[in-house]
């Protein structure tokens, strides 16, 4: 194909349309590599968010919509034939994601329009706020007019609330409120640019600026909490939005996993039986007969006095290290061990982390002195020693830690399709791996320690998919949590506010056990089939960086792959 070749037609991939007739390819376009067009598009897309950075700026879709219907078309005119497997690794990658992000950005526009009943003086805002974006000379006398009418519609909103006309739902109103406190920092950003620059339009602006931004403040608070039903003390109530049984099956195949979300809750039933079993028999060894959740009472109270929680998360964190070293089982770069560090999380934030954090270091999770009693000792209880023995390496080594330092040395570009089967599978492969050998958890104590993750992600499992499915409320969560598991009331709640309240993908807790299923299979059929040893895999796998674990698969055994490849791994 010449320079000024272009393609002329049409293609339809997965419902969404996209226009090749302007996908021109030039010579720029055919020498660059995938690994440069995953980082061109990752920063790209950076550019491009950071600048249409109001979420519910008609600009900012359009721009967006047409920037990854582009990308595609592009994307496509690349002879996939002749790309290595990496490379059509990668090429499949960008399509997902390209993808993904389409109809991300069409589900946020229906979320964001059920919101205009009680926003409808948004669009006043956005306009001020994107004439800075684009560095507009603002007339003083015209801006206080358009903040002193933003004021008066904030007013007339809240009267027509206060009134019982604007009726929605609590997802709606928390929705809202998210995007009221967003625009409210555009419009400080907004004054900071222009303040004091000119000294007339401080003369008209500041003022009407003030009475604009108390209007959003008060209005904020009516909308949180009689709307809502967050609650001043922090403590919200957790609302959540269920994205339907379609929703679910969207994100599973851009997750590339070949399930329905019943298939995936009896799976989690499956393995949660199991779970049940092993609990009894750690049980029986320690003397509580068939009564777990004795058992696990008694391994709760088994905690480090306050304070000495660093410690111990320090020496369990080694012993993981030591493991793995010790049986060759990965490669543990000096600078990857030699350089994390340990912080401790505030009481504040164990409303939504009650436990570990990981990473680049590690965060713990221990009693602070302005909690209160029962919390003190519930935070205790969900950090005992043996819960702890069980995390400390799925934080640091061979888990996130070791994924992250990794992750930035090999196919870095691939940090751009982070996803939960990957980085949270990861993490969780290796208790299953810990468990089979046979010799990390050794006391029933341990035992029932590692035993209570893995039953807490066959919750998660279920808890999250009938969630999304409208079969679970957000208290019925918690209660399964705690009812199955055994958690902490305190500490279910944290997990199930975190789950839904925050930035986390609809498949982000279900990513921890079928990610840790899928490479524990690939594993077993690497091992079996002689492609390579355990040290190789493991090592292989972190260097390949992050990506569904069936693309992971194709790469590392060579499978067929094609353009428009679909999942089909029935790996349980």
């Amino acid at each position: 194909m010449s320079q000024s070749q272009s393609v002329e037609f049409s293609s339809e991939m997965d419902g969404v349309w996209v226009n090749l007739s302007t996908a021109h390819v030039s010579i720029e376009d055919e020498a660059e590599s995938m690994p440069d067009r995953v980082r061109r598009v990752g920063s790209d897309r950076k550019d491009l968010l950071k600048f249409y950075s109001i979420s519910i700026s008609k600009r900012r879709h359009q721009r967006l919509a047409q920037f990854y219907s582009d990308e595609l078309g592009s994307l496509f005119q690349v002879p996939f034939e002749g790309l290595s497997q990496q490379d059509k690794v990668d090429f499949l990658l960008l399509r997902n994601f390209l993808r993904r992000e389409q109809r991300q950005l069409h589900l946020d526009e229906k979320a964001q329009k059920a919101t205009q009943l009680l926003l409808p003086f948004a669009p006043q805002i956005v306009a001020l706020c994107e004439s800075r974006q684009h560095v507009e000379a603002m007339q003083g006398d015209k801006t206080a007019g358009a903040l002193d009418e933003i004021k008066r519609n904030i007013q007339q909103t809240q009267d027509a609330e206060e009134a019982g006309k604007l009726r929605t739902s609590k997802r709606t109103a928390y929705k809202a409120a998210q995007i009221l406190n967003e625009l409210r920092g555009h419009l400080q950003e907004f004054l900071r640019f222009y303040s004091s620059y000119d000294p007339m339009f401080d003369w008209w602006v500041t003022k009407p600026w003030q009475e604009a931004d108390a209007a959003i403040v008060q209005y904020l608070s009516i909308v949180k909490t009689k709307l809502a039903g967050m609650r001043p003390d922090g403590d919200d109530e957790i609302v959540g939005e269920p994205i339907g049984r379609n929703g679910l099956v969207v994100e599973l195949e851009a997750e590339m996993i070949p399930y329905t979300p019943e298939e995936l809750i009896k799976l989690a039933e499956e393995k949660y039986k199991w779970c049940q079993e092993e609990m009894i028999a750690a049980s029986e060894e320690l003397g509580f007969g068939e009564d777990w959740k004795k058992a696990l009472e008694h391994v709760k109270t088994l905690s480090v006095p306050p304070g000495q929680q660093t410690q111990l998360v320090l020496q369990l964190a080694r012993e993981g290290t030591e493991f793995v070293q010790e049986h060759d089982l990965v490669t543990v770069p000096k600078i990857a061990d030699e350089t994390y560090r340990m912080f401790t999380m505030s009481a504040e934030r164990q409303k939504e982390n009650p436990f570990f954090l990981g990473g680049p270091s590690i965060i713990v999770s221990s009693p602070t002195s302005d909690m209160s009693h029962e919390l003190k000792k519930m935070v205790m209880r969900g950090n005992n020693t043996h819960f702890s023995k069980a995390t400390a390496f799925h934080e640091l080594i061979p888990g996130h830690r070791l994924q992250l330092y990794m992750g930035k040395r090999y196919n870095s570009h691939r940090q751009l399709f982070e996803t939960p089967f990957f980085v949270e599978g990861w993490a969780m492969y290796w208790e299953l791996v810990f468990w089979q050998m046979g010799n990390f958890f050794e006391s029933p104590e341990d035992r029932i320690g590692t035993l209570f993750w893995r039953m807490h992600r066959c919750a998660r499992i279920i808890f999250s998919l009938k969630f999304h499915l409208n079969e679970m409320t957000p208290q019925e969560c918690i209660d399964l949590l705690v009812d199955w598991v055994g958690h902490e009331r305190s500490n279910a709640e944290a997990e199930v506010r975190r789950s839904f309240n925050g930035d986390y993908s609809p498949l982000y807790q279900v990513g921890y056990m079928l990610g840790a299923l899928q490479i524990f299979e690939l594993r077993n059929e690497v091992l079996k089939e002689g492609h390579f040893g355990e040290k190789e895999f493991h090592d292989r796998v972190l260097k390949a960086n992050t990506m569904p674990i069936e693309l992971l698969r194709a790469l590392l055994l060579g499978l067929e792959l094609t353009p428009n490849y679909k999942a089909k791994w029935r790996f349980h």
